[in-house]
């Protein structure tokens, strides 16, 4: 790959990146995907609750995806970004950890966020496939079946009810640091929902099947499937040259986007996970095209603003 200016340069290509690079190759913009191949779901075996789309593995949607998109000369760079620098006119510089570089009209961050899951041995080995965290990605695969949530913050409480819904048995561990108000013990009880305050030490199990986890006080409790909830770990470190705005919220502080997921540097735009770490896979992806249109259009704005000037200023000439 030669040329190192593109109109846009989208970073991450997951399912925000790929539909965000989608629409701006398709407006017949020159696009370059910088991806490092980390998609949060890569864990999963199989998406569920994306239309049209169920059972896929991750790996396949995204592997469809870029070439989809690359039949609209999208090209893609398997690189890690360092940092991202520019002036409101641009362009804007991206540079990859390995030196590279490429300028842009514009940029779009999609690079998700990870999970950084609660230091539980058996735990991490089994994220993804026994141990879940989403109820509508996962559970109807664990229906029926004896389910545990392990609640690494107040939001447990929210899970838990969810994961309620799933089977007939379940049972909330919740650490004793964690407050448990009367109300909602009473709530989680009216369910028959057992609650543990007993610290998990360990998921015990064969492979990545789960057959219980063993508490501090050495006790066993028989489990067939656990829920939980990482703590997001954001993606966007690369931004921090820029001094972008950052709103706080429950899950951290993530970048700041109006209603068109343009950040607060004029050229600079997020979509997905990076700035919304609730979304699932159909919502990345729609949030992503709905990007990408937007990022043509002010390109398209900016064709237009410029051919403008020019003739005015050809005509002062005359």
């Amino acid at each position: 790959m030669d040329n190192n200016e593109f109109d846009v340069v989208v970073i991450g290509g997951g399912a925000a990146g790929l539909s965000a690079a989608l629409m701006v190759g398709r407006s017949l913009r020159s696009v370059l995907v910088v991806d490092a191949g980390e998609t949060r779901n890569r864990f999963a075996d199989e998406m569920h609750g994306v239309l049209g789309n169920e059972g896929t593995s991750p790996a396949d949607l995204v592997a469809r995806g870029r070439v989809e998109v690359e039949q609209y000369g999208v090209q893609f760079a398997a690189e890690r970004v360092a940092a991202v620098a520019g002036p409101a006119d641009g362009p804007v510089l991206v540079t990859a950890e390995s030196g590279r570089r490429w300028s842009a009209r514009a940029v779009i961050v999609a690079t998700g966020v990870g999970d950084r899951l609660p230091d539980v041995a058996g735990l991490a080995e089994r994220w993804g496939h026994s141990v879940l965290h989403c109820p509508y990605c996962h559970g109807w695969e664990v229906r029926g079946r004896r389910l545990g949530v392990l609640a690494t913050s107040a939001f447990g409480l929210h899970q838990v009810q969810m994961v309620r819904q799933l089977s007939d048995d379940v049972v909330l561990f919740l650490p004793s640091d964690v407050p448990l108000a009367e109300t909602d013990e009473r709530r989680l009880s009216a369910r028959n929902v057992r609650i543990v305050r007993t610290a998990v030490e360990e998921i015990l199990g064969e492979g990545r099947d789960i057959s219980g986890v063993r508490l501090a006080d050495g006790s066993i409790e028989q489990i067939e499937a656990v829920f939980t909830i990482g703590t997001p770990v954001l993606h966007d470190g690369f931004l921090d040259g820029l001094g972008l705005q950052r709103t706080d919220g429950p899950w951290g502080s993530f970048l700041t986007v109006d209603e068109f997921g343009r950040t607060t540097h004029p050229r600079i735009w997020a979509a997905g996970n990076v700035v919304n770490p609730m979304a699932n896979v159909p919502l990345a992806m729609g949030n992503g095209s709905f990007v990408g249109a937007a990022v043509n259009g002010f390109l398209v704005t900016e064709d237009f603003d410029l051919a403008s000037r020019t003739v005015g200023s050809m005509a002062g000439r005359r």
